[in-house]
């Protein structure tokens, strides 16, 4: 859904409200190839026009679904945002005045807002880098396989560290004896 900004001028005075259901799965799905699924998105929302921006407020429900990052099995995720952004065109760039700060506002390149492009941005930046089932929340288990285990940072560090105390230098070996017998002479005394 698009509006022009001639359109939008029409509400300086009250806000501008939509409800739209949008279909964004095969946009979505071309932008990340990781998404595998996508329903549809309501979204719910209102355009204010001022004197120099356009603001754009909206949430959105959506189910994206994903794979785990852990076993790569598909994770729907029940998304809910709350979005809202700033909008302006060059020439009012040029006017602002400084309660907007120039990271938050979105030049808009066409005469046009497009609703659709905002929506797929904003679900794309809240998919979570770590997702998981909730088998694995759950469970502490990590996937394995023939001559390949899944490890947490944790477990890795702790391994490392057994390896690096079990594999002594042989030259140190003695050494360690001599330790070993001098510090058993003190606890006999």
């Amino acid at each position: 859904m698009k509006w022009s900004l001639l359109e939008l001028n029409k509400f300086k005075d009250e806000p501008y409200n939509f409800s739209e259901t949008l279909d964004l799965k095969e946009s979505l799905i071309k932008r990340d190839n990781l998404i595998l699924d996508v329903g549809p998105a309501k979204v719910d929302g209102l355009i204010t026009v001022g004197s120099g921006e356009y603001i754009l407020h909206y949430s959105v429900s959506v189910i994206v679904t994903v794979p785990s990052s852990r076993s790569l099995t598909p994770v729907p995720l029940n998304m809910t945002l709350e979005v809202s952004e700033v909008f302006m065109t060059e020439e009012q760039l040029k006017q602002k005045d400084e309660r907007i700060a120039e990271e938050e506002i979105i030049l808009l390149e066409k005469p046009t807002i497009d609703l659709d492009e905002s929506v797929e941005d904003n679900i794309l930046l809240s998919i979570p880098i770590q997702v998981l089932s909730e088998l694995e929340k759950e469970s502490d288990e990590m996937p394995k396989g023939k001559d390949w285990e899944v490890l947490s940072e944790e477990d890795f560090l702790n391994r490392r560290q057994e390896e690096s105390q079990q594999t002594m230098d042989p030259r140190l070996a003695k050494l360690s004896e001599l330790f070993s017998d001098s510090a058993n002479e003190e606890d006999k005394k």
